[in-house]
C-alpha cells in the first residue's frame, strides 16, 4: 500500500479521537445515533453524507474522516461484550465498576437449544441447522404441504 502524505497524522488523530473521550471524536463515543448512521453506511458503503441526503455519493474528506474513526472505533470494542477498555478504567488508569453481568433468558435461543439437542452426532446431523420461523407461517407451510397432498 502507498501512503500518501499526510495520511499517517490523520491516522494518529484519529487513534486518539477514539482513545480520548475528552478530546476529537468524543461524539462518536458518546453518541448512539452516530455510530447507527456510521454502521449502516459502512453496511451499504456509502458516504455519512449521501445517508444524511446532502451529498452526492462522492466521498469526502469529511466522510472519509468519519468512516476511518468508526473503524478505530470497532477496534476499541470487544467483539464478544461490546464494551472498550476505556469505560473500565478511570482518568487514573484504575478499575472502575462500569457495567453489571446480569443474566436474561431468550426464549427463542431456548427453543433452538432444544431442537438442537435432537440433531444426530456424527454424518447423519453434518449440515442440520436449526432456523426459528414464525409459528404462523410454519402453520400455513403445513397446510399447503396438506393441502399439495391432498391433491394428488
Amino acid at each position: 500500500m502507498v501512503r500518501r502524505r499526510g495520511q499517517r497524522p490523520l491516522q494518529r488523530r484519529l487513534e486518539r479521537a477514539v482513545r480520548d473521550p475528552h478530546g476529537r471524536g468524543k461524539r462518536l463515543i458518546s453518541d448512539d445515533r452516530l455510530r447507527d448512521e456510521l454502521a449502516l453506511c459502512r453496511q451499504y458503503g456509502i458516504p455519512h453524507s449521501q445517508f444524511l441526503g446532502v451529498g452526492d455519493g462522492t466521498w469526502t474528506p469529511r466522510d472519509r474522516e468519519k468512516a476511518l474513526a468508526y473503524e478505530n472505533y470497532l477496534r476499541a470494542v470487544c467483539p464478544q461484550c461490546g464494551t472498550r477498555e476505556s469505560e473500565w478504567v478511570d482518568e487514573q488508569g484504575d478499575y472502575q465498576d462500569a457495567y453489571v453481568a446480569i443474566s436474561h433468558k431468550c426464549f427463542g435461543c431456548e427453543e433452538i437449544a432444544a431442537k438442537q439437542a435432537e440433531i444426530p452426532e456424527g454424518r447423519p446431523g453434518a449440515g442440520m441447522k436449526v432456523l426459528l420461523l414464525p409459528a404462523s407461517v410454519h402453520a400455513a407451510q403445513q397446510l399447503l404441504e396438506e393441502l399439495t397432498t391432498a391433491a394428488r
